[in-house]
């Protein structure tokens, strides 16, 4: 495995960041801008990148947009859409209308705002229904809905799709919680900057310092493992692509959620109010994690 992006990653990479840094939500006051959700969501829409691995795209590259999309706290649909069209483009059923779709897990159609179509793998087969009412969770960037019946069958996959599918939903859970983990660990890292105790800025302390060295050690093993799997989405046999994306979404989300609630105690009283940034990066971090959840009994190397 050659761990480098290409140039063409990389410029994939930074125009992520650059669209999510310039219309994502900057405050929590921001995700309540209707007219800043309208500008990102056509922005979106006109990238294309929904439909990434329809268009031929590895399982790295849709990593990257994940990642920087959970980074910057993207509160428009990406992660339901670019899977829905993953299993829409390997299906050789033409009853697929036009976009926009999202993908269902159990009985919910995950990351559905203002999309009315949602397609589902059960097994190998495909099913199609349409979403519902709004369902009740922690996450203020995403909004899953109810799934409304009948479901109709639509196609069927090979064994070896349907596992790739199952691999590239990991990751992408994945790459969200290691972006969010980022976005989390440079909040608390500016407001150390800035935030002054006994005349010194608090990141000059010791107790501080180590609190955002472990959470940056934490990111960098978290990046490791999604890379990792990424590659190993399209490079490896399912069952073995499979296996890497349970460990990296064992180790990210537990990276994540440490890094969410160091960044709540980094910011001492003010890390516990509605307005803090800090609370909104901890709630999509424990819906990516509950988002295809992995077990440790589902893996073999005794981690704790």
């Amino acid at each position: 495995m050659d761990a480098r992006l290409t140039s063409e990653q990389r410029e994939l990479r930074d125009s992520a960041a650059r669209l999510a840094g310039d219309l994502g939500p900057g405050s929590v006051h921001d995700l309540d801008d209707a007219d800043r959700v309208v500008r990102l969501e056509k922005a979106v829409a006109a990238s294309g990148w929904r439909s990434l691995r329809a268009d031929g795209a590895s399982g790295v590259e849709v990593a990257l947009v994940a990642e920087e999309f959970g980074r910057r706290l993207v509160d428009v649909p990406f992660l339901g859409p670019v899977l829905a069209a993953d299993l829409r483009g390997d299906s050789a059923d033409d009853t697929f209308d036009d976009p926009p779709w999202t993908v269902g897990v159990d009985a919910e159609a995950v990351d559905a705002r203002g999309i009315a179509r949602v397609v589902l793998l059960s097994g190998r087969r495909l099913l199609a229904g349409w979403t519902g009412v709004v369902l009740p969770g922690p996450d203020l960037t995403r909004r899953n809905t109810e799934i409304r019946g009948p479901l109709e069958p639509v196609g069927e996959l090979s064994a070896d799709l349907a596992g790739r599918w199952r691999v590239l939903a990991l990751v992408a859970s994945c790459a969200d919680l290691v972006g969010a983990a980022r976005g989390a660990h440079a909040l608390a890292c500016d407001y150390a900057k800035v935030r002054e105790q006994y005349g010194h800025a608090i990141g000059t302390y010791q107790a501080v310092a180590h609190l955002l060295a472990e959470g940056l050690a934490l990111i960098e093993g978290s990046v490791s493992v999604l890379r990792y799997a990424a590659w190993a989405v399209d490079e490896l046999p399912p069952d073995e692509g499979l296996r890497a994306a349970r460990i990296a979404k064992l180790y990210c989300a537990r990276a994540a959620r440490t890094i969410c609630e160091t960044t709540v105690q980094v910011h001492g009283g003010i890390g516990n109010t509605w307005d803090c940034l800090a609370h909104v990066y901890l709630r999509r971090v424990l819906a990516s994690t509950d988002l295809f959840p992995v077990s440790l009994e589902e893996i073999d190397l005794g981690l704790s």
